[in-house]
């Protein structure tokens, strides 16, 4: 499955990867060899040293993916075995669990495949030209090891276009229903695996909607909360919870969640979150517990000053809204945003609030969407539980 093509490249490219950072960035090629966008490339350093095994892409500015060293032989059973381990690993960390993510990319050194598991139901993603290329062995290995009822490729994602990809949506394989039932976390959901955001759920929060459940009483406000994970999770536990979120479809999903889980305390409202929290505070009204899991504000660089501005924001109008001992659960998913930078913002929230603030827990993605150390692009979710003293 490998070509023939051999792409030289910088010493400081070569560097890079002996850090163990899994991507060359174009600027550090010296000569691709001839190679398609597409190929699994040998990789050199300018001395001709054989550093290992990369996807190629000619397009995007992450021309090279690593994904062996010199000495493997890239074929099906080399892919298969990496898939088999990525597998493993859930089994370990997750045991029964309906709905988790199988294939985390560069952390399952499977770099840009997403590979997310419902149940019976499985959805790919695709996000260089080289898992492109890979995609019906990636259906034929699917089916061989999981016997699903259907694989789904959502493959709308933005990144695929800096890669000279066009979108695709649709069904590679079997049959999928309109909607899958199934558990994520402690509760059920009802997930469009077609048109729902991300693959249908959003995985990365399942231990952080359990962890919040823990400090969950009296009266809670869910804001962005999408399909209602939040929500349902901290249900059990608090005397009402108000859910709100801008879109209509995530607000249908939302009240879908609510009553596949007969939760008869949980009202779910459209609305705009920042005019929301301005409002409720206008009316002096309290809370027990808010979760704020907004978008990510910030999707590149240039978007992180005002992405800053609308964190400290909400994050402020939270603050001023909780009671005494009340308990804030702030999340970000914007990578751009560090965790350093995160804390500092709420630092300053707090500050303006006139509220004493302490950290309950620090946390991040759940265990299926592992961190590669050398990596710290694989790392992108903060989720603090804070307490209002």
């Amino acid at each position: 499955m490998a070509s023939t093509k051999t792409v030289t490249v910088t010493r400081r490219g070569a560097a890079r990867w002996h850090a163990g950072h899994l991507w060359i960035y174009a600027a550090d090629l010296v000569d691709t060899g001839g190679a398609q966008g597409g190929e699994v490339v040998a990789v050199t350093d300018p001395r001709g040293r054989r550093l290992g095994w990369a996807l190629y892409s000619d397009r995007s500015q992450i021309a090279l993916r690593w994904i062996a060293e010199p000495d493997v032989e890239i074929t099906r059973a080399f892919w298969r075995d990496r898939l088999v381990r990525a597998a493993a690993l859930r089994q370990r960390t997750l045991g029964s669990a309906q709905a988790y993510r199988l294939v985390f990319a560069e952390s399952d050194l499977l770099p840009s495949l997403i590979i997310d598991r419902y149940g019976d139901y499985f959805v790919l993603q695709t996000l260089s030209q080289g898992m492109e290329a890979l995609k019906p062995l990636w259906v034929e290995l699917l089916v061989e090891l999981f016997a699903p009822r259907a694989i789904v490729e959502r493959n709308d994602a933005k990144v695929r276009a800096l890669e000279g990809l066009p979108p695709a949506k649709g069904v590679l394989y079997g049959t999928a229903p309109e909607r899958v039932e199934v558990l994520v976390g402690d509760r059920r959901f009802e997930l469009d695996l077609l048109e729902g955001q991300k693959t249908g759920a959003f995985l990365d929060q399942q231990e952080n909607y359990r962890a919040a459940a823990r400090y969950a009483r009296g009266r809670v406000l869910d804001g962005f909360c999408y399909a209602g994970g939040f929500a349902a999770h901290v249900a059990a536990h608090a005397e009402s919870v108000l859910a709100a979120d801008i879109s209509p479809e995530a607000v249908a999903r939302a009240r879908r969640t609510v009553a596949a889980n007969a939760l008869a305390n949980v009202t779910v409202i459209e609305a705009n979150v920042f005019d929301l929290l301005r409002e409720l505070e206008k009316q002096q009204e309290r809370f027990d517990m808010i979760v704020l899991d907004p978008p990510a504000f910030a999707k590149n660089r240039a978007a992180l000053p005002g992405a800053l501005r609308g964190y400290k924001e909400i994050n402020l109008r939270a603050l001023r809204l909780l009671r005494p001992e009340g308990i804030l659960v702030t999340c970000s998913c914007s990578y751009h945003v560090s965790e350093e930078v995160f804390l500092d913002l709420l630092r300053e929230a707090a500050a303006d609030a006139r509220r004493q603030v302490r950290i309950l827990e620090r946390r991040t993605q759940a265990s299926d969407h592992p961190i590669l150390l050398a990596m710290p692009e694989t790392q992108y979710l903060k989720c603090l539980i804070l307490q209002v003293l």
